[in-house]
């Protein structure tokens, strides 16, 4: 699919020139650091060196001294607690963290995780029912709640308190808990808007310590927690993620957690571990647990002690993905033909899809599959409990939720964030949703969001790239929304020798520019597009990131392609 290529904003010329001089670096480098708002060595400094003690007061949160005084009373009063949490990464990751850290302080605890196919997403009735048949009077919720009004009049009734730790955005009516910590919210100040579900738990367990003068290390062994949940939920990462993905990835490749490292050892890889790696190679595996069945079996592996049960659950967890696998592939398949054998679904500028005997579980993967491969906002639909569940997934630059706010009125619930949502709706409504959405997406989608874009953030030389350039770089992670690897353009480069294909789709090729040493370059999934068109002695542009490939023990500098453009 052809993208567009968009050059950042050039920085201020005394910011950078100021920058390049006082940290002894490429003035490009600064350049691009200046784009990103450090303007001054202290930014830097604390950009290249997260500190934790950095992080806010978690009293800045709303309901915060509320929370923590209704813990305290049923912790002294003995009261029975239910750790309540999402079937996902950030909701299992949330679940494992909060049942953990409180399970040091009373042995009056449980936690539950509502069935992704009998129960749905949020707070369920089941749940609830469950919690006043065993006795519990404190539900501490997380990675969800703040739209469940209803099932919190229904906990109040039965004399059961909910704490809601959430980040989702509110309705127009919060529920009415006996604390609602949500940085999202109207009334809340708390400096920091972006934490994931895990984030919020992790701050409630800061608020604890810090009230009962405990050590940190009492809430800060969690922090690979935190990050795996900010690597899956996609959250940016400034602020606070910054600091927490940085030092969970220090504690992932260091010393993380049993069921952790026992994943990280099925997944082939022990140590290195970037966000990236987390996104696709473990955040996937403890997804599939409530993909294919109980995400139980996630928490259970999460809060493992011993090295052999996290083994085994860890197999588990592995075999459960390996089935997440197959059936994504096919359901994606089975979409993709649907949406070839409609034509009127090919030229809309939404695809709304549904089958009725699709994987709830999975659905959202495809979602993401569409979008990836038409680049427009997608709702995946399937039948479950009488009713459609669905996934949508969204572009860059398109609010989803604000989309699917104006078709409120035919949907039985929604809750999600400008990118990713779940949505339940009645049978009957499908058509009409089906069309107000794309008649709502079609009027405010500006044609430039249904291309995918290049962000480049400068333009280089080759002859730029060394050693001490690309470990600049590197000291920028963790990457991802809000600080994504450094992309570049350099100009006027030729081919050494021919691209040849690596796999079944991969291309390989070697570019030199004028006098510049020459360098290898891997484009991922780009072999059908350019094999053929690249020519020697031809010039063209490319965009690319600065990588460092290890292959048998040798170190050296690799130029992952992003994008090439024959001059």
């Amino acid at each position: 699919m052809k993208k567009r290529w968009v050059q950042a904003k050039k920085a201020n010329i005394e910011i950078t020139t100021l920058l390049a001089q006082k940290l002894n670096i490429d003035k490009s480098l600064a350049e691009v650091l200046a784009e990103r708002g450090i303007s001054t060595f202290e930014d830097a400094r604390a950009y290249f060196r997260p500190e934790m003690a950095k992080l806010h007061d978690p009293f800045l949160m709303k309901d915060m001294q509320q929370a923590i005084s209704r813990i305290d009373v049923a912790l002294s009063n003995k009261e029975k607690i239910l750790i309540y949490g999402d079937y996902d990464v950030d909701g299992t990751t949330s679940v494992a963290l909060a049942y953990s850290f409180f399970s040091q302080f009373t042995s009056e605890i449980k936690y539950y995780i509502p069935d992704r196919h009998k129960e749905g997403y949020g707070i369920s009735t089941a749940g609830i029912d469950y919690a006043k048949a065993n006795g519990f009077s404190l539900i501490i919720a997380l990675d969800c709640g703040i739209k469940s009004n209803d099932k919190i009049d229904y906990a109040n009734s039965l004399n059961i308190d909910f704490i809601i730790c959430d980040h989702h955005l509110p309705g127009n009516e919060l529920p009415a808990a006996v604390a609602i910590l949500d940085p999202k919210r109207a009334d809340c100040n708390y400096p920091f808007k972006e934490l994931a579900g895990c984030g919020i738990g992790f701050k409630l367990a800061q608020a604890y310590c810090l009230t009962h003068q405990l050590p940190q290390e009492q809430y800060e062994r969690y922090i690979d927690l935190v990050m795996v949940s900010i690597a899956a939920d996609i959250v940016p990462i400034d602020d606070e993620n910054r600091i927490l993905a940085y030092h969970g990835l220090i504690k992932l490749n260091n010393s993380p957690c049993r069921g952790l490292k026992a994943l990280m050892d099925i997944a082939g890889k022990d140590k290195d571990y970037t966000l990236t790696d987390v996104v696709f190679s473990l955040a996937p595996r403890i997804n599939a647990a409530g993909r294919m069945d109980h995400a139980n079996e996630a928490v259970k592996m999460l809060l493992c002690t011993e090295e052999d049960l996290a083994q085994q659950q860890s197999l588990f967890i592995n075999f459960q993905n390996t089935e997440r696998k197959t059936s994504d592939q096919n359901i994606t398949a089975e979409a993709l033909s649907l949406i070839g054998e409609c034509e009127i679904l090919i030229n809309k500028s939404t695809t709304v899809v549904y089958h009725e005997s699709w994987n709830k579980g999975v659905i959202g993967i495809v979602a993401s599959r569409l979008t990836e491969k038409y680049y427009r906002p997608t709702v995946v639909l399937t039948k479950s409990n009488g009713l459609l569940t669905g996934s949508a997934r969204s572009v860059a630059g398109f609010d989803l939720y604000e989309a699917l706010l104006s078709c409120e009125d035919l949907l039985e619930q929604f809750g999600g964030h400008k990118f990713a949502a779940g949505l339940t709706i009645k049978p009957e409504n499908i058509v009409s949703f089906s069309d107000r959405f794309e008649e709502v997406v079609k009027a405010s989608i500006h044609e430039d969001h249904l291309c995918p874009e290049i962000r480049i953030d400068n333009e280089i030389q080759l002859t730029q790239i060394n050693g001490k350039f690309q470990r600049i770089i590197a000291q920028m992670a963790p990457f991802g929304p809000h600080n994504t690897a450094p992309i570049f353009v350099s100009n006027d480069v030729t081919l050494v020798g021919r691209p040849y294909v690596v796999g079944t789709k991969h291309l390989k090729l070697t570019i030199k520019q004028q006098n510049s040493p020459i360098f290898e370059c891997i484009g991922f999934g780009m072999a059908e597009e350019y094999e053929q068109l690249l020519q020697p002695n031809q010039p063209f542009s490319v965009c690319y990131t600065i990588e460092e490939n290890v292959w048998k023990g040798q170190k050296r500098l690799q130029l992952n392609i992003k994008g090439i453009e024959l001059d």
